[in-house]
């Protein structure tokens, strides 16, 4: 039985009926959550998001002493253990990582996979070792070589190395339980770009999660290190963000109190690919599917990709009746088919922050889960994807020029229907400005300049040890948004009023009416 995010920390590893001891009753308990005859999230007593015949072997071992678990966090909350700093460290031959540069000097927007050598986790001293794992390229406008120059190859020890982000699959080669760590498949690891803070969207997925936002992917700090083959010694790329990527094991593995009721329904990855994700053109959408290839399409299917003609048709229907719909009709059917609820909290998030390149704003970087595939019958998500272009980093785009400023009721284009259709409704209107409010009040240890600045600084006292690295880039931490915004005079820190962006956000929601 497949359970949806129900890793977590139990009394004891393996008592699954409670009574602070493992034996056969516990044996029992987890067959009957594996048949579907129950539910309980200690029987995932293996930490991989669902109960099966391991499970059971696991309490097993356990129960005649065989096993002797040590108490902790397991699973998805063992990795982002938001209490640690942990190691990755990877290792590469020189036959793979040349065939990575030349991939990318083929087509910068790689998304093919090498196989490297060794994965190392390190959590709090104890090491996960995992061999022959797969390794690719991610990014969009932060695409570059991480090594040297177009044409060149690998020199051992006169290596020129450069900050990338990257995309980690344990179990693009072997496809078992061996290649995980405590359940967890995949990692997006990700350089601060456009951050010279180090925070911005850990900050944001963190507060996502704080404020009940459950569908926001986990994200937390790592330190990276990476090895080819024949190099006197591993090259230390510092600092890294580690999140939790959104695709079908993201489905299974919410861990909160809400979760999405189903796993196996459709996920669509929407961004501005040569068109707007918009929502607006149902007929003429690029739609495609993941196909392990390097096309990129504005709607890309992630999951029932062999059913995708059907996946289309539903999200064709919900974009006809989206923009179609009569204003008594659409109410109706919005509140049908959508937790509204959730949906304008995690709006009010999303424009606290300053997320400018949006749904609403640039018709971009979200996802949509329907939760069936059923063609009518079902209920869709979106979901929070790519925010560290926020908290001051502010862009001339869609409707906006100032992230910290834009009146929060008018944050994105008309044309864009979704959250605008949704607002036009006094009740909803209300729960928004509502939200957006409960996030910059001093009383709620949310997005208050006072409260911010103290888990900024909490944030940096665990990593500025470590932010020097062999690239040579990105040394030091400064308060400053990215250097191509266009509005430089943005800090996260510095209490200034007319400066800080927690500040001016603060002030620009308290002006809305």
């Amino acid at each position: 039985m497949l359970l949806a995010g129900l890793s977590s920390q139990a009394a004891v590893l393996g008592d699954v009926d409670g009574n602070g001891t493992v034996d056969v009753a516990d044996v029992n308990a987890a067959i009957n959550v594996m048949l579907g005859k129950a539910e309980n999230a200690t029987a995932d007593v293996t930490g991989d998001g669902q109960v099966d015949v391991a499970d059971v072997n696991m309490i097993i071992n356990i129960m005649l002493g065989k096993i002797t678990p040590e108490p902790g966090l397991q699973g998805y909350d063992y990795v982002w253990d938001p209490s640690s700093l942990p190691e990755i460290h990877i290792t590469v031959n020189p036959t793979e990582w040349n065939r990575l540069l030349q991939l990318y000097d083929q087509n910068s927007g790689t998304k093919q996979y090498i196989m490297a050598d060794r994965f190392d986790f390190i959590q709090k001293g104890d090491t996960t070792s995992i061999a022959d794992i797969g390794l690719r390229l991610k990014g969009n406008t932060s695409r570059r070589r991480p090594e040297g120059n177009h044409g060149q190859m690998h020199e051992a020890g006169n290596t020129d190395w450069h900050h990338v982000h990257l995309g980690i699959n344990l179990r693009k080669f072997n496809k078992d339980e061996e290649h995980t760590v405590q359940g967890v498949r995949k990692f997006v690891l990700k350089w601060f770009k456009d951050d010279p803070m180090y925070v911005r969207e850990l900050f944001c997925y963190n507060l996502f999660r704080q404020y009940g936002v459950w569908t926001a992917p986990r994200s937390h700090y790592c330190r990276l290190w990476l090895k080819v083959d024949g190099d006197p010694s591993e090259a230390y790329y510092g600092v890294y963000e580690m999140n939790e990527p959104i695709d079908e094991n993201y489905l299974k593995q919410r861990n909160d109190s809400l979760t999405f009721g189903t796993h196996n329904g459709n996920l669509w990855k929407c961004k501005y690919v040569g068109q707007p994700a918009s929502l607006t053109d149902p007929y003429n959408g690029d739609y495609w599917y993941d196909d392990d290839s390097d096309d990129d399409h504005t709607y890309t299917l992630q999951t029932n990709t062999k059913r995708f003609d059907d996946a289309v048709a539903q999200l064709v229907d919900f974009q006809l009746k989206l923009n179609g719909k009569s204003r008594e009709s659409f109410y109706q059917w919005i509140n049908e088919v959508c937790d509204v609820d959730l949906l304008l909290r995690t709006y009010a998030v999303n424009v606290a922050v300053g997320m400018w390149d949006d749904y609403w704003n640039n018709a971009n970087n979200y996802y949509l889960y329907f939760t069936t595939e059923d063609l009518y019958d079902y209920k869709v998500y979106l979901l929070p994807y790519d925010y560290d272009n926020t908290l001051g980093t502010s862009s001339q785009c869609g409707a906006q020029s100032d992230s910290g400023r834009q009146d929060p009721l008018h944050w994105g284009q008309d044309g864009n229907p979704l959250i605008k259709r949704i607002l036009e409704f006094d009740d909803f209107k209300a729960k928004y400005l509502q939200y957006l409010r409960e996030l910059v009040a001093d009383e709620n240890d949310l997005m208050y300049y006072l409260d911010a600045k103290e888990r900024i600084e909490s944030w940096h006292q665990m990593i500025s040890p470590y932010i020097s690295n062999d690239t040579g880039e990105d040394m030091e931490i400064v308060d400053q948004p990215a250097p191509w915004g266009n509005h430089s005079e943005y800090r996260l820190l510095d209490p200034d009023p007319n400066t800080n962006f927690f500040r001016v956000k603060a002030a620009s929601i308290d002006s809305c009416q």
